[in-house]
């Protein structure tokens, strides 16, 4: 059986073995998401020896000749020698200055310990101790100088359970910035643009309305935004006017205003995020409205494995 060897720790496991289970298994304490190579918080470095991977395509590929994989798409078939991904020497500090809550949801904003380059709708992974969890960038690159995250924490979970703890002041760290299928892109400056978000989905959304006005977008801009506490309500009717038109939906409403949606342009481009049932019922109506699938683009909210 191949060795798997972690610091000052070696032992055994049967060939083929999920690396993120065998870690887990030793109590290593990985931390995981998704377990779909889309969260990144389970990354490890390779030191010696290499795992198979079934998603390579899911780093960079200056992270890969580092030696960096996610651990819940490797299998270990060789001896292998590996560092976990430690938030403390890998990760860089962002200290809170603003904690705001609208009902469940927190509004949390961070500033860098250096400027970051980043696009509105890309995501962060955000190292609270040792739990990690990936969110979508609210903020807008160029304008606003902090960071900004938009966290559900109606329901318990690790991450959200030390969020509510949190104080202006405290330190958390910030793993890899990625892009998501959500961007503006210029060549939709003339074009209709619908922005539909569920709950916290309404995170990359607002940095995109923003980014899309500051480009000096002509076409109509048609924001819905599904949830039980509307937490950018105010933000979002000050933008409201004859460009931008701002729907805030009731949850029991949902399948109401799905119904309502009417294309006027086969041009029309439209971005949706939210939950995995939310995005699936917007894009079902997408599809009967006619909007064509390439102008169609998705960010899905996984819940923790």
């Amino acid at each position: 059986m191949p060795e798997l060897c972690v610091g000052e720790r070696q032992w055994a496991v049967p060939g083929g073995s999920n690396l993120l289970d065998a870690l887990n298994e030793a109590g290593l304490n990985v931390p995981y998401s998704c377990r779909a190579g889309s969260c990144h918080a389970c990354l490890v470095r390779c030191l010696d020896g290499m795992p198979i991977d079934a998603k390579p395509e899911a780093l960079a590929a200056d992270k890969r000749e580092q030696g960096w994989r996610l651990a819940c798409q490797c299998a270990v078939v060789s001896d292998l020698r590996v560092a976990l991904f430690d938030p403390r020497s890998d990760g860089l500090p962002a200290a809170v200055i603003g904690l705001d809550w609208f009902g469940d949801v927190l509004r949390l904003r961070l500033r860098s310990e250096r400027p970051l380059r980043y696009q509105a709708g890309q995501h962060v992974l955000l190292w609270l101790g040792a739990v990690a969890r990936p969110y979508s960038l609210a903020s807008l690159p160029g304008e606003d100088d902090y960071l900004e995250f938009h966290i559900d924490c109606q329901r318990p979970g690790a991450f959200c359970d030390q969020a509510r703890g949190l104080q202006v002041g405290d330190e958390l760290r910030l793993g890899e910035f990625r892009g998501g299928a959500l961007h503006y892109e210029l060549d939709w400056l003339d074009r209709p643009l619908w922005l539909l978000a569920a709950g916290t989905g309404l995170a990359p959304l607002w940095g995109i309305l923003r980014e899309a006005l500051r480009q000096g977008h002509q076409g109509e801009i048609q924001v819905m935004h599904v949830a039980r506490e509307h937490y950018l309500a105010e933000a979002l009717q000050a933008l409201a006017g004859k460009q931008v038109s701002v729907e805030l939906v009731a949850s029991e409403d949902f399948e109401a205003a799905l119904a309502g949606l009417r294309l006027a342009s086969r041009q029309t481009v439209a971005l949706v995020c939210g939950a995995p049932n939310s995005v699936e019922r917007f894009a079902r109506r997408l599809f009967i409205a006619g909007v064509p699938r390439g102008q169609v683009f998705a960010d899905v909210f996984v819940e923790p494995a």
